[in-house]
C-alpha cells in the first residue's frame, strides 16, 4: 500500500521501471477500507492468511489494530502486520513497525522480515533486520518489559527470524 511508482517519467521512458524514482504516498482511509473489505469476506468465512503491508507508517497502527478484528481459523496470527520495508527498512523504521506489533498483536508469532528482490545485495537486510530485533527484544528485557531470559527470548528471536514464516507459508519438507 502506498507506493508511488515511476514518478519520474522522463528517468522511466530512459532506463525503465524499478530504477530509483519511486516515493511514498498516502492513500485517504485504506486502512478502513481493507477492514471493510475482510468483513464483506468474512461473511462468507473467506478471509485468507493476510500481511498487511503499508510504506507509510502513519497506517501502522490502523492496520494492527485492524486486523486483531480478523483473528480465528486456528490459524497462529492470522493477519500480520506486514515488516517495515523498502523506505522503512531503516532501524527507526524497523523498531517503530516492531513496537506497533509487540503492542498491538503477538511479537512472537511475527514472520519477520522479506526479500522482495532478486538482488544479491538485498539479501544483507535479514542480517540487520535480525540485528535490530534482537537490540529491540534486549532493550525490552532491560526494562523489564520480557524476562530476563536468555533461552526464551533467544527462542522468539529464532522464530521470528526463521521458524514462524517457515510455518506461516507452509514450507515443510519432503520426507522421503
Amino acid at each position: 500500500m502506498n507506493a508511488l511508482r515511476n514518478r519520474n517519467q522522463p528517468m522511466f521512458k530512459k532506463i525503465g521501471a524499478d530504477t530509483g524514482f519511486d516515493s511514498m504516498g498516502t492513500q485517504p482511509d485504506i486502512a478502513n477500507e481493507i477492514m471493510n473489505l475482510f468483513t464483506d469476506m468474512q461473511d462468507d468465512d473467506n478471509i485468507p492468511k493476510t500481511i498487511l503491508y503499508s510504506l507509510n507508517p502513519n497506517d501502522w497502527m490502523q492496520l494492527a489494530t485492524g486486523m486483531g478484528d480478523f483473528y480465528g481459523d486456528g490459524i497462529t496470527q492470522k493477519m500480520q502486520l506486514g515488516c517495515a520495508w523498502w523506505f522503512n527498512d531503516t532501524r527507526e523504521g524497523m523498531q517503530e513497525q516492531l513496537r506497533v506489533m509487540a503492542q498491538q498483536s503477538l511479537l512472537a508469532n511475527f514472520v519477520g522480515m522479506l526479500t522482495d528482490s532478486r538482488s544479491f545485495l538485498s539479501y544483507p537486510r535479514h542480517e540487520y533486520f535480525r540485528r535490530v530485533l534482537c537490540d529491540y527484544i534486549g532493550e525490552l528485557a532491560e526494562r523489564g518489559q520480557v524476562p530476563d531470559d536468555d533461552e526464551y527470548l533467544g527462542q522468539i528471536i529464532e522464530d521470528i527470524s526463521y521458524n514462524n514464516a517457515h510455518d506461516y507459508f507452509g514450507f515443510y519438507e519432503d520426507v522421503k
